[in-house]
């Protein structure tokens, strides 16, 4: 069992930065590979990177690839998803999952989910 919760969500001006984090409780976390995900208004939910168990590889969407970097701290049970260069259509809901796969594109194939934490940016 793992339960996730984002935080560090909040509205930025174009160009900005900002930290998401994502913290888990459950003996399941280290065993456990992190999808990022976001969900723009009217758009469908899609997965924008992610982070291998060990931390030792990452996926990256080419939409925020070479802006955005994940990394996870195992011994603080935390994964960490940094957000440079930060643009209006990076405005979206925000969200970590959590699945012993490496690493399904599809919601419905994670195990665990948190509630998400709202990125607004502003030009």
């Amino acid at each position: 069992q793992v339960q996730l919760v984002e935080s560090g969500g909040g509205l930025v001006q174009a160009g900005g930065s900002l930290r998401v984090s994502c913290a888990a409780s459950g003996r399941s976390f280290n065993n456990s590979n992190i999808g990022w995900f976001r969900q723009a208004p009217g758009k469908e939910r899609e997965l924008i990177g992610g982070i291998f168990r060990s931390g030792g590889m990452t996926y990256y969407a080419d939409s925020v690839k070479g802006r955005f970097t994940i990394s996870r701290d195992n011994a603080k049970n935390t994964v960490y998803l940094q957000m440079n260069s930060l643009k209006p259509d990076d405005t979206a809901i925000y969200y970590c999952a959590a699945t012993a796969r490496w690493l399904p594109a599809a919601w419905d194939d994670y195990n665990y989910w948190g509630q998400g934490t709202q990125v607004t940016v502003s030009s």
